[in-house]
């Protein structure tokens, strides 16, 4: 029980990566507070957990709006009195180059993926430091690292949130709250799936495409994404501090020969 009594916020949850994340964390003995903006997509995170024997509750709750997150997290907090750890997993995808974005597209994309990391940790951060304990995970992207095509508001958003974590990371060191990125390569979520199957007209062709641009040959699985995560939620990777952690098949720093 590697988060035994742990209280855990993972906003996005009701799908993806996120519930892979909520089902690990709460397997792992964890209290999951899952937040996703759609409530029957939470709500079915949430009974999956419950029916595993474990102990999860829903909230819905917009991260890109203050007052929304500001209530998510004065209700976990009346109710446990703290939160542990806290899962910035919420975001969007955003296709195109930058000629080719519309100016409302780009907004999105730039709110959800570093707002919705920004706001949850604004309002969870003050009770950390006051417990002067603490773990954030970060949901940034091995894109941050390299150029791929036609994802420039992606890209833009991903560095960000890469940057941000290392900013983060010095200010509340002191306050012992450790603050990590996670940086996946390509996980075939439900979303992913949904984009191959819409923009190609052979989305098997596709995933084949993208196969070879990783080093493992394959494409990675929520559940790879969730162990990486429950390593920095736990007190195991203590000493890992403003890091980024790569679970990329080898997208990042391996080429081929």
């Amino acid at each position: 029980m590697r988060l035994q009594d742990k209280i855990t916020l993972i906003t996005g949850s009701g799908s993806g990566i996120g519930q892979s994340s909520a089902l690990l964390f709460a397997k792992e003995g964890a209290t999951v507070i899952v937040n996703d903006l759609l409530e029957e997509k939470g709500q079915e995170t949430v009974e999956l957990i419950k029916q595993a024997g474990g102990n999860a509750v829903f909230i819905q709750a917009d991260v890109t709006d203050p007052e929304s997150v500001k209530a998510m997290v004065d209700q976990v907090i009346a109710a446990y009195g703290r939160i542990d750890v806290l899962f910035n997993n919420a975001g969007v995808s955003g296709v195109g180059a930058i000629h080719e974005v519309e100016p409302d597209a780009w907004d999105r994309v730039i709110n959800i993926n570093i707002r919705g990391v920004y706001l949850p940790s604004k309002y969870v951060i003050p009770h950390m430091m006051e417990r002067r304990e603490g773990s954030i995970i970060n949901m940034s992207s091995c894109i941050a690292e390299i150029g791929l095509a036609r994802r420039a508001s992606y890209s833009a958003t991903k560095g960000a949130v890469l940057a941000l974590t290392k900013s983060m990371q010095v200010d509340y060191a002191p306050y012992q709250i450790r603050v990590n990125a996670l940086l996946p390569g390509t996980i075939l979520t439900p979303f992913v799936e949904n984009y191959l199957r819409n923009s190609y007209d052979d989305p098997e062709e596709a995933i084949a495409g993208l196969k070879k641009r990783q080093l493992s040959g394959d494409l990675g699985r929520p559940e790879d994404v969730a162990k990486a995560a429950l390593f920095l939620a736990s007190d195991e990777s203590r000493f890992m501090m403003g890091s980024p952690l790569y679970i990329d098949g080898g997208v990042v720093f391996g080429k081929d020969a």
